[in-house]
């Protein structure tokens, strides 16, 4: 404002008058009777547009005794003329008014011009515009970490967000709990109070894990005895959308403070503008002082033009220069202020480390313990917004706390899913078991735990689940399931889950995610790991003990093993089935198998094994054998499973076996032999010596012809030969008359004996996919067999007599099986 103001004076007023100092040639000594005083002139120019200039004298103090001084142009001048007569002196006294000078008004311009630059001070004549430039210069550097690119966003985001939290009503909600919270606490303390809220254990309960033992740790809220945990009401109630706008803000302060908290580049923009401005200050302030005293009314100019004027020194007035004084005054005191708030800025800025920034008093007034402390940038957005209220940062703070944000999200999960809707989701399984499956939920609804019928509970996907001391009411539950989801359990909840559980599925990415409470769930009798237990350079990742899980009769893996854990034998004397499911790494080291004397099922399956392993054959009590999805080309070696008297199933199924050896014979009590999938040509005759064989199943192979022996199998129930290249059925087969399910899909077959109808007891009859024109009417005989039962073309069984389509028709409540 002061260099606008004094631009525009000085563009339309601004200008120096000056008159020519004349040289007088008469005794200026005063006569008696005078003052004695030197006289004073005072020269006037009147102009006007198309006039002279008329110059005119007005004397003070006594009338001079001397002659005035003749102008140096009177020899030019025409209309004056010499005289040396006192007469005409004091004539010429009396008619003018002042002295002469002889100049015209264009050479008045013309000094005056000449005089404004050669006399005034360079100050004077640009004053307003260094003040306009310095002006510009210190509002850049104010406001430059506004405008630079890498700032401003920051900056402008930064406040956006900062307003929406002060604002937020779950801000409100949060601090208000808070201080509800410390009321009652002060209120526990002092009248004493010992009971405990119900579904609350503390550390002190009999059976409690020992202390490694992974409990929840909620940061602010603390568990103990001594001051036990009150549920505070809510004081405000957050609707939905609400909730939703909070869960918003809680995101994008991770994400700034993840953008903002790597640089300092704000903090240092800012130091480096307020140094700019204070030495910039110090600048101005040391120049514009000097220049203080050189604004003067009065300048002596000497232009060196005699030649065009007569005159060699001119004595000249600058009209501005008091107002340009006082506005000078005015610009310093201003920047002085401005000078000042820039030290204490520089002050401020060094006085504490503003690259750090600790919500202490924070944490101490609010129940959010965990509220982090910052750096770099974002701290020093902190320390900014605190020069103004001190309030914005702790409601902001509330947006940086994990406590904070999960109760948020138990609050809004609450609200959405009520017990009506969870009961909604409760299905039954296959094995008529209630069962509630609740995916990629924020947490896991406290309703969950007032369904106390529940028998199966499936957790997928659930990075925050909790189970509090409310899961005691589920006295039914049997079963669960954590996938990815590293669930953490209450004091009491884990006690109600050691000695309830029976079943647990743990999903995981990494072993860590297996939460450590999984171990010592000492009643389980079956666990189900799936994830990542081998890291990249194929060493072996360590379960930890398992020595707690006492009563564990069942232990499936599923990863991608080279060995058999180490663990796994501390469970060795009571487990009874043993599952590995790989990935296709190939497994190597088997002797741990050996210490399971008490194994009854093992599978290994996708292990990439070529043989039966030896370890097998040392595993006395084993029934059931899975060797599925392996390379096993040859097995020779099973002439050694007749040391295993109580093998009953065995499943080479999904490899690559040519042959079956003759030593299979001595495996005298197989009941169930699994070879589809192979690539098998032909069927020993040994097969067919198995007398207990009651389930054969080799489709998927290339065999060509059923052997007449099969007909020994006087108790096979199932047989299964889809998928090869049998034609011709050999009437021996109809021998079987055990037979409930026989599958001969997908072959070569071009009828089917009459004698079908000898299989009393067949439920199920696959025939789809073969070279048969008709279907035999004897199928009508098969008393058991039903439409649903029989698979093969439509136009074959619409072929069949009505009496027979009538018979497959009917409905029969008498129960069968479809097969093992």
């Amino acid at each position: 404002m002061v260099a606008i103001f004094a631009g525009t004076m000085q563009l339309t007023k601004d200008q120096v008058v000056c008159l020519p100092v004349l040289q007088s040639t008469v005794n200026s000594k005063a006569q008696p009777g005078t003052s004695g005083k030197a006289d004073f002139t005072t020269v006037e120019t009147t102009t006007s547009q198309g006039e002279e200039a008329s110059m005119r004298t007005v004397s003070f103090g006594s009338a001079p005794t001397g002659t005035p001084d003749v102008p140096l142009s009177r020899a030019t001048s025409s209309q004056y003329q010499p005289t040396e007569t006192g007469q005409e002196l004091k004539k010429e006294q009396k008619d003018s008014s002042g002295r002469k000078t002889n100049l015209d008004f264009q050479q008045y311009v013309f000094i005056n011009q000449m005089c404004y630059h050669l006399a005034l001070p360079w100050y004077s004549k640009y004053f307003p515009y260094l003040v306009l430039i310095h002006t510009i210069i210190l509002i850049v550097s104010s406001n430059f970490w506004f405008k630079y690119p890498k700032t401003c966003s920051k900056i402008e985001h930064f406040v956006s967000i900062l307003g929406k939290c002060f604002e937020s009503p779950w801000t409100t909600k949060a601090l208000s709990e808070t201080a509800c919270e410390d009321s009652e606490e002060n209120k526990q303390r002092l009248t004493g109070a010992q009971s405990l809220p119900k579904y609350v254990s503390t550390s002190s309960d009999e059976g409690s894990p020992s202390a490694s033992t992974p409990m929840i740790t909620k940061s602010g809220f603390k568990f103990s005895a001594d001051k036990p945990m009150i549920e505070v009401p809510s004081v405000t109630i957050l609707d939905k959308k609400d909730g939703e706008q909070a869960k918003a803000l809680f995101e994008k302060v991770r994400k700034f403070r993840a953008h903002v908290e790597d640089s300092d580049l704000i903090y240092k923009l800012y130091v480096g503008q307020t140094v700019i401005k204070t030495v910039k200050f110090i600048f101005i302030l040391c120049y514009t002082a000097n220049f203080v005293n050189t604004i003067s009314f009065e300048h002596i100019c000497n232009p060196k033009v005699e030649h065009l004027i007569g005159y060699t020194q001119f004595e000249c007035t600058h009209n501005m220069a008091y107002m340009l004084k006082k506005l000078l005054i005015s610009y310093i005191s201003l920047i002085c202020v401005y000078g000042f708030i820039c030290l204490y800025t520089l002050f401020w800025l060094f006085r504490i480390p503003l690259k750090e920034y600790s919500f202490e008093k924070v944490r101490e007034e609010s129940s959010f313990s965990d509220i982090p402390d910052v750096k770099n940038d974002f701290a020093f957005l902190l320390h900014m917004v605190d020069q103004y209220d001190q309030l914005y940062s702790k409601r902001f703070g509330v947006f940086l706390s994990e406590v904070s944000e999960n109760k948020l999200r138990e609050i809004s999960l609450n609200h959405e899913w009520t017990f009506e809707k969870l009961r909604q989701h409760v299905s039954r399984n296959a094995q008529d078991k209630q069962e509630l499956h609740l995916f990629m939920l924020s947490g896991v609804p406290n309703a969950v735990f007032d369904l106390t019928d529940l028998d199966v509970l499936k957790l997928e996907l659930i990075p925050e689940a909790k189970i509090p001391a409310k899961i005691s009411q589920m006295t039914n539950l049997q079963e669960l399931h954590l996938c990815h989801c590293p669930a953490k359990v209450e004091q009491t909840a884990f006690s109600f889950l050691r000695d309830h559980l029976r079943c647990l599925h743990v999903k995981f990415t990494d072993v860590a995610e297996i939460p450590a409470w999984v171990y010592l769930l000492k009643n389980l009798r079956e666990l189900y790991l799936i994830g990542n237990l081998n890291s990249e350079n194929n060493k072996m990742i360590g379960l930890e003990s398992l020595r707690e899980l006492r009563h564990l009769k069942i232990l499936h893996v599923k990863s991608n093993l080279t060995k058999i854990p180490p663990n796994i034998t501390d469970v060795a004397p009571h487990l009874t089935k043993l599952v590995i499911h790989n990935d296709g790494t190939k497994l190597v080291v088997l002797n741990s198998l050996k210490k399971m004397t008490n194994v009854a099922e093992l599978e290994l399956q996708n292990c990439e094994l070529e043989r039966i392993p030896h370890a097998i054959f040392s595993l006395s009590n084993l029934q059931e054998l899975d060797l599925k999805s392996n390379s096993i080309r040859t097995i020779e070696e099973i002439i050694s499973f007749q040391h295993l008297k109580r093998l009953t199933c065995l499943k080479l199924w999904h490899n690559k076996i040519v042959n079956i050896p003759s030593s299979i014979t001595h495996i005298k009590n197989l009941e169930s032999l699994y070879l589809s999938n192979n690539k098998l040509e032909s069927l020993p005759a040994a097969v067919f010596s198995l007398q207990k064989l009651r389930c054969l199943d080799v489709s998927y192979n290339s065999i060509a012809l059923i052997p007449v022996e099969i007909g020994l199998l006087q108790n096979l129930q199932h047989f299964h030969i889809t998928g090869n290249k049998v034609d011709v059925l050999p009437k021996q087969l109809f021998k079987c008359v055990k037979l409930r399910t026989l599958s001969l899909g997908q072959n070569c077959i071009t009828s089917i004996p009459d004698k079908v109808s000898q299989l009393l007891q067949l439920t199920h009859l696959e025939l789809k996919g073969n070279c048969l024109d008709r279907l035999p009417a004897t199928l009508g005989q098969c008393q058991l067999l039903r439409k649903s039962g029989l698979v093969v073309e439509d136009h074959l069984f619409d072929a069949l007599p009505s009496e027979v389509k009538e018979v497959l028709n009917q409905d029969t409540s008498i129960p069968f099986a479809n097969g093992i």
